[in-house]
């Protein structure tokens, strides 16, 4: 705590004339103190009217009330002669930081939330499992969170880490000829996994969703299982997706930090060229959608091969074409893209055709002395 004020303070005094009078400012403090001791004294209902997990010590609310006095040096300059009121939504913002210190939140999360408002969010509890509570507040809060801090609100176990998904790497000596010549400047940029995708730490995963986008079968509704019951309500607001389009939610309780949803082609009574056109949107929509949301990482299922009916030998290579050549036009703002499979026989058929879309170099000659 003492750290987080003396951290603080130096904040403080950094800050421009925003805060108005300094008796504001002397009144937040005490009413932060007053609120300290009537709501969260030890014993008593922590916020939400549930029980406290750790009562909150003395020192706490101590610490709170002396931040007081480091206040009034930091602010005495600012306020003289100023004779402006704080513009909305800014009053009490310190009374509102000792809140959140006293309630254990950090101080670099606390500094942040000053300039993105979420100060009064940190001090809800978030419950992924209840479509009860405001996605939008939700999803604001936990898209401001670091990857180390949006750890505890993951609805699932045993993520895994974008470093511990290994780089595909192109090997020489293919029987087919390459259908695109050689960019180095895609080497490291793709990777094969064959798991969960829910799993999957990264910044976007790909959703094969349906035109509803409020859940069904296969992946679609593993996604919106381990996300929880706010992914839906997000995706009611968003009325639909047509097949071919992308469109983007948070992750919710998943590892993943945004879910792209997108709508394949149903082919089952056979692919023609609409199908193949529809199919390549998908992805080259998807991705296109990642990257307008900074997002660098971005993991694809095998879209449309289930109960939509497009067989998988042939989606295949719609789907490796597509990200072969966004990735040459875009290389710079994706570091990875990652085909996710389920089912033994999609990976090998990746397996089998990911060197035709990123092949290796030319073979090296090696001079070899013979004594």
């Amino acid at each position: 705590m003492a750290l987080q004020i003396a951290a603080l303070r130096s904040y403080v005094r950094a800050l421009p004339c925003t805060t108005g009078p300094l008796s504001r400012v002397r009144a937040d403090f005490q009413r932060a103190g007053v609120k300290f001791k009537h709501i969260l004294a030890p014993g008593s209902p922590q916020l939400g009217g549930k029980p406290a997990t750790s009562p909150l010590r003395r020192g706490h609310i101590s610490a709170a009330l002396r931040a007081e006095k480091f206040s009034t040096t930091a602010l005495c300059k600012s306020s003289q002669g100023s004779g402006s009121s704080s513009p909305p939504g800014r009053r009490g913002w310190l009374g509102k930081v000792v809140f959140g210190a006293a309630l254990g939140v950090s101080t670099v999360t606390l500094v942040q939330s000053l300039h993105t408002g979420t100060v009064a969010a940190m001090a809800l509890k978030v419950n992924l499992n209840s479509a009860e509570g405001d996605w939008k507040e939700t999803k604001d809060f936990l898209l401001s969170l670091s990857v180390k801090d949006r750890r505890q609100y993951y609805r699932t176990s045993g993520s895994v880490p974008l470093n511990d998904i290994p780089v595909w790497t192109p090997t020489a000596g293919s029987s087919e000829p390459s259908r695109y010549q050689r960019n180095d400047k895609l080497d490291q940029k793709i990777s094969l996994y064959s798991g969960d995708i829910t799993k999957l730490e990264i910044d976007a995963i790909v959703n094969a969703a349906n035109k509803t986008l409020l859940g069904g079968g296969g992946v679609d509704g593993a996604i919106h299982r381990a996300a929880g019951p706010l992914l839906k309500k997000e995706c009611a607001s968003l009325h639909g997706c047509e097949t071919g389009e992308a469109k983007i939610t948070c992750g919710y309780g998943l590892p993943a930090k945004y879910v792209i949803h997108t709508v394949g082609p149903i082919a089952q009574g056979g692919v023609g060229e609409e199908e193949r056109k529809a199919l390549r949107l998908c992805y080259k929509n998807s991705l296109k959608t990642a990257t307008e949301n900074a997002a660098r990482s971005v993991a694809f299922p095998c879209i449309s091969t289930g109960i939509y009916g497009y067989p998988p030998e042939q989606a295949v290579h719609e789907a490796l074409a597509t990200v072969r050549e966004y990735l040459d036009a875009h290389h710079d703002k994706l570091d990875r893209v990652i085909f996710c499979v389920f089912l033994p026989t999609d990976k090998e058929l990746y397996l089998q055709n990911l060197p035709l879309y990123f092949p290796a170099g030319p073979l090296k000659l090696i001079n070899v002395s013979v004594f």
